[in-house]
């Protein structure tokens, strides 16, 4: 019997060794598969942005030194860049961009802060408003541009019309050198300004109405509370909005692209960066240019990017 019992108990399997829950590979192991479903979404988000987003950064960096012919890719170092600097149209490109940029900062940042702050005075049909102001956001954006290729027609357009009924002198619009890029403005103003406004109105409910009471106990009129109550407590809001307006206008296409059947306009007058470079690259060819125009695009952006938050850290600061 005792030889039954030895045979009987080395004949057993051996116990399975128990896991410390303090050992970092048994946690880690343990984490990932809690998380493996987690983490699956998380690396197709990544492949992704990877693929649309970084992917084509590198590659427009690569092919900015390079210059395709007869299917052959060859170096060419800074001649794509020397190329562009040297088109007639580089710096009336830039200086377009930049009047566009400081025409929309008038009417397309001033404008939504001040509609989000009458909406933020109405009780009633405040959702009705919110859904009215972010209505142009979700029309497509060609078919707003051509509503309005009508609205300036100088024949039988719409503002020719009111400006008449007005009494007041009627304009060419999109013909005029000087009146086209307003007329962008203030096409690109009506169609962005939703989503602006709603940022803008969500930070003004989010202000404690104490500070508006006191203010008027002391006396301030409604100009004066804007001044030292809305704009103080908005203000990171406000210098948000303000870098991603200006970056985001700077890369202005698709208006001026539309409204001016080309995007060019009367003497160039609407020529943006962005529709140069998609000159270079779709009526030129010459994709080795468009990518190095792109690329001086993006230094100048990121260049602004980093003084404009050094500026307003220092202004924090302080």
């Amino acid at each position: 019997m005792a030889a039954i019992a030895v045979l009987e108990s080395s004949t057993d399997p051996e116990p399975t060794p128990r896991r410390n829950p303090n050992n970092p590979r048994d946690t880690f192991v343990r984490e990932l598969k809690r998380n493996l479903t987690a983490h699956a979404f998380l690396i197709g988000a990544v492949l992704v942005f990877a693929l649309f987003s970084w992917y084509p950064m590198v590659r427009e960096f690569i092919m900015s030194f390079q210059k395709q012919k007869l299917g052959q890719t060859h170096w060419v170092g800074w001649h794509n860049f020397n190329q562009v600097w040297h088109d007639p149209s580089f710096g009336q490109a830039w200086v377009n961009t930049a009047e566009f940029t400081g025409l929309a900062l008038l009417l397309g940042y001033v404008v939504p802060f001040f509609i989000a702050i009458v909406m933020n005075e109405f009780r009633h049909a405040r959702g009705y408003l919110r859904v009215l102001v972010y209505l142009p956001v979700m029309l497509p954006p060609v078919a707003s541009l051509v509503l309005f290729q009508y609205f300036y027609n100088p024949d039988y357009g719409l503002f020719n019309h009111l400006l008449h009924a007005a009494h007041l002198p009627t304009s060419s619009w999109l013909q005029s050198p000087k009146m086209s890029m307003i007329a962008v403005v203030i096409a690109s103003t009506w169609m962005n300004m939703g989503g602006a406004t709603l940022i803008y109105l969500a930070s003004l409910q989010g202000i404690p109405g104490e500070l508006y009471e006191a203010a008027e106990i002391d006396g301030a009129g409604i100009l004066r509370r804007i001044w030292h109550v809305t704009i103080p407590q908005t203000r990171m809001i406000l210098s948000m909005m303000l870098m991603l307006q200006i970056v985001a206008t700077m890369q202005v296409f698709v208006e001026p692209f539309v409204l001016t059947n080309g995007g060019q306009g009367v003497d160039n007058s609407t020529t943006t960066v962005v529709y140069l470079i998609y000159q270079y690259a779709f009526n030129f060819g010459n994709y080795g240019a468009a990518s190095a125009l792109g690329l001086l695009l993006l230094v100048v952006l990121v260049v602004f990017a980093l003084v404009y938050r050094w500026l307003t850290s220092r202004v924090e600061e302080q």
